[in-house]
């Protein structure tokens, strides 16, 4: 018979390093030498509870779609206690009426009467605006999946986090302009923090049982759709042609991030914070096939590789089993049939934001969040028809020229800082 565990077993934050748990090192801290804390999970042992009660911050988007397909999947594994989007109310009511949570959010409170009557009688509590969105990251769930977009999914990924329960991460954006305030909450609400975005969780699945911290990680890029795109032909993207990715099926943004290689740095930003390595230990490897999504260096010269077909599929059905394994419909992997996977140096001359990104992440205080803040503003301009693809890094490039090196303790200081950019840059 196998064995369960319980949420307290689970260690209190994922990357926390022997008795320095709840310590949070400062933004250019030493890697840690004493050894990452093992997993609980043992050969046999099952999810912590039958069914996982979960929580989708984020339900109707690509993220919050393929987790729903595993929960669908596994009617028996898993079940919800709230669902959230901001916008797509139709969308959200059908996945309330197939999946009955015991909550239900709609970011948009123009949607709170169409939301409500479509509910009625069904006994699902359903609720409106960001108090409703808290109120969703609150519920008394085993887990949850943090995966509202952009900096608008900080202050509900932190309510989550401040309950104390396992955090799936995939909103990049709350480590990368906030990376400080989430790793210190975790650690002082006992929390588990797991990351979903492909790379961090391919690194998570290899450092999770070593006995000693990486020398060095290096995640891997597609190089998106513009890899051998020539300067002048990047002058006349299109937004059309810039959200076709050509391995990865994600949203707008995250597509534009990818092909301004922004997404890469963004991702740097978040492993330097969940990983607690200085930047010059991280680096980026351009891999066009998308089968390698990591690299994890030891000391000794060892280098270990996490490998898959790029589908979400995968990590996100190892943060919701986590410490378990279960049972996907994603592709086998098969090397033979593949043939060949090649690898190139990241041409930051052409794609300057990997660039401003690093330079932020050295530059730490502030700029991670101004990088972050501007990023947004420019790529919602871009795919608006305001700007040309090439105009993206040169707007945050001017942006960041505002960094004061201060690091923003709380919430309300990374919010003022962020509503600052955005009006600064609305008068240019």
């Amino acid at each position: 018979m196998s064995k369960s565990i319980a949420v307290s077993d689970i260690p209190s934050t994922v990357y926390g390093r022997g008795s320095g748990r709840g310590q949070v090192p400062s933004t250019h801290s030493e890697p840690a030498s004493a050894p990452l804390p093992t997993s609980p999970r043992k050969q046999g042992e099952e999810l912590t509870s039958c069914p996982r009660r979960l929580s989708i911050l984020g339900a109707t988007g690509s993220i919050g779609s393929t987790t729903l397909a595993l929960v669908r999947e596994n009617p028996d594994r898993f079940s919800l206690e709230a669902i959230t989007a901001q916008e797509n109310v139709e969308a959200l009511i059908v996945l309330a009426q197939e999946f009955r949570p015991a909550f239900v959010a709609i970011g948009n409170p123009a949607h709170a009467g169409r939301l409500r009557e479509a509910l009625a009688g069904s006994g699902i509590a359903t609720g409106a605006g960001p108090a409703a969105i808290a109120e969703a990251a609150a519920r008394p769930a085993d887990w949850t999946m943090a995966a509202i977009i952009g900096i608008a999914g900080l202050r509900p990924t932190l309510t989550a986090i401040r309950r104390g329960g396992v955090v799936a991460l995939a909103n990049k954006e709350s480590l990368v302009a906030a990376g400080d305030l989430v790793m210190r909450e975790c650690a002082g609400h006992g929390a588990t923090l797991l990351p979903v975005d492909s790379e961090h969780n391919a690194v998570f699945q290899l450092v999770e049982h070593a006995a000693s911290p990486p020398s060095k990680i290096t995640l891997t890029a597609s190089g998106g759709p513009f890899r051998t795109s020539m300067p002048e032909q990047l002058a006349t993207v299109t937004p059309e042609q810039a959200v076709r990715h050509p391995n990865w099926s994600m949203g707008a943004k995250i597509s534009v991030d990818s092909a301004t290689l922004m997404n890469k740095g963004l991702e740097l930003i978040e492993a330097h914070h969940l990983f607690r390595l200085a930047p010059e230990q991280l680096d980026v490897l351009v891999h066009p096939q998308s089968i390698i999504h990591c690299l994890v260096h030891y000391a000794d010269g060892a280098v270990l590789a996490q490998l898959s077909h790029p589908d979400m599929t995968v990590p996100i059905a190892h943060t919701i089993a986590w410490p378990a394994r279960i049972t996907t419909q994603a592709r086998p992997l098969d090397l033979a049939a593949i043939g060949m996977l090649t690898f190139e140096q990241p041409d930051e001359a052409r794609f300057p934001c990997l660039r401003l990104a690093r330079a932020a992440m050295k530059a730490a205080g502030d700029a991670p969040l101004i990088l972050n803040t501007a990023n947004e503003v420019a790529v919602e301009r871009f795919l608006q028809g305001r700007i040309r693809f090439t105009d993206i890094p040169g707007l945050i490039d001017a942006a960041l020229s505002s960094a004061t090196g201060n690091t923003p303790q709380t919430l309300e200081e990374i919010e003022e800082i962020d509503d600052t950019v955005r009006q600064t840059l609305s008068q240019e």
